[in-house]
């Protein structure tokens, strides 16, 4: 139970004498990351946090979920970025696109942009239901997520009252200081940690992700086992033998040869927000001095019948990184169709599983031909352990990557720009027009 790298569609990109020579390299990040010795090196409590957190609070999460679910048939899940991807990431890699047409808790996402249709939409969908909030944010200050949560703050003192809205209020914030932590503590929110030693894209292992996760009626136990398993295999410091330093080797060597783009490819839609987290993990951990793979993503095989021109003919800066499942969470066996107008009788007996995995071994060959490199990860199957080994993987692939490339993985400095700009423009106190 472990993601392994194939590299077959790799040798007329990389020679064996490249990976030899980016070996140390690999190594010398890796042990940086381990040792905590490198850049960023206070922000690095998620590589033993699977074997390192409060069991107390797993507890209380846990507690807190099923009251949830008890007396809610909504939660609004609050925060951007790492604050909400990694838990959306989750619940839909593990129980479908489609799971809030099911019976049973629906989850919404909000804060994560400033579309009011958006936040009206979800309004509507909760109408009458009763809800509760899961704010998640450092600060409290975040403008996207501030917004929203003053917005469904006081839905759920109009429909409850305060004392009852204080009680379906969920606050995910710092241990200490802040201006969520300061309300959570005068309004008696239940309260859970933002850990300072981990950054918002690493932090889907702490409350920031397992409280809705766990809301979902996912077991995270389970999800932490599998990140406990990941974090004992991958301390494996032989590049060859460890795919996560293998596969940060491979897009490294890649990147040098002027293949700046990676598209994650997966052939389920349900990792479509797993891919989001992906591209947030990567994007911001790398980004940075001038450097930097783009991670981008796409959905086979719908994506094939657009963007698939571009990675087949297009120009030839990119490489694909392919998720591949091994079993199927379920399937359906393709039957004769006596007319057989489109066909199709050639695939009778065949499972749809197969006639998948056909298409993902055809495109691999395709678009390797066509000059675009596949990486090609396998994953045993999507559940709960899986997931938990697949989001250590990531992380620590992208803390080696980031490392070997020469950048801070655990800053994010570009992204205050924005912010700065966007508060000139809009007249917040202390902040004087330039633009």
């Amino acid at each position: 139970m472990a993601i392994k790298l194939n590299d077959s569609f790799l040798s007329s990109f990389v020679s064996d004498s490249e990976l030899k020579g980016i070996a140390p390299i690999i190594k010398n990040a890796h042990a940086r990351l381990n040792e905590k010795s490198g850049l960023g090196s206070e922000f690095l409590g998620w590589t033993t946090l699977p074997t390192d957190y409060d069991t107390d609070e797993f507890s209380r999460i846990k507690a807190a979920a099923k009251k949830i679910r008890s007396d809610s048939k909504a939660l609004v899940v609050i925060g951007i970025g790492g604050s909400y991807l990694g838990a959306r990431s989750a619940i839909e890699l593990l129980q479908g696109q489609s799971r809030n047409e099911l019976d049973g808790l629906k989850i919404y996402y909000a804060g994560n942009n400033l579309d009011p249709h958006y936040i009206n939409e979800i309004i509507g969908l909760i109408g009458d239901d009763d809800f509760s909030v899961n704010i998640i944010s450092k600060s409290g200050t975040t403008t996207e997520p501030a917004i929203a949560f003053r917005i469904f703050k006081e839905l759920l003192i109009r429909k409850y009252g305060s004392a009852e809205a204080n009680k379906r209020i969920y606050a995910t914030t710092d241990a200490k200081v802040g201006t969520l932590h300061d309300q959570a503590v005068r309004e008696g929110w239940e309260s859970f940690v933002v850990p300072d030693n981990v950054g918002g894209r690493y932090s889907v292992l702490t409350a920031v992700g397992l409280l809705p996760i766990a809301a979902a009626g996912i077991d995270i136990a389970k999800v932490m086992a599998g990140a406990v398993v990941a974090q004992t295999e991958l301390m494996e410091p032989c590049v060859r033998k460890n795919a996560c330093l293998k596969y940060a080797a491979l897009r490294n060597i890649l990147y040098n040869k002027g293949k700046a783009i990676e598209l994650l490819v997966s052939y389920n839609p349900s990792l479509t927000q797993f891919s989001e987290w992906f591209k947030q993990l990567f994007g911001e951990s790398e980004g940075k001095d001038g450097k930097g793979i783009f991670p981008a993503s796409v959905v086979y095989s719908t994506d094939l019948h657009s963007m698939g021109q571009y990675v087949q003919d297009g120009r030839r800066h990119l490489f694909e990184t392919v998720i591949r499942i091994g079993k199927p969470k379920s399937d359906i066996a393709l039957t004769v169709d006596d007319e057989n107008i489109d066909g199709l009788n050639f695939l009778a007996g065949k499972q749809l599983s197969e006639v998948c995995d056909t298409a993902l071994t055809a495109t691999a060959i395709a678009h390797t031909e066509g000059g675009a490199p596949n990486i090609i990860l396998e994953i045993p199957e999507l559940n709960e352990f899986e997931y938990g080994y697949a989001v250590y993987f990531f992380e620590k692939a992208c803390g080696v990557s980031a490392y070997a490339l020469g950048v801070n993985p655990f800053d994010q400095p570009g992204v205050e720009a924005y912010k700065t700009k966007m508060f000139e423009l809009l007249g917040k106190p202390g902040y004087t027009k330039s633009i």
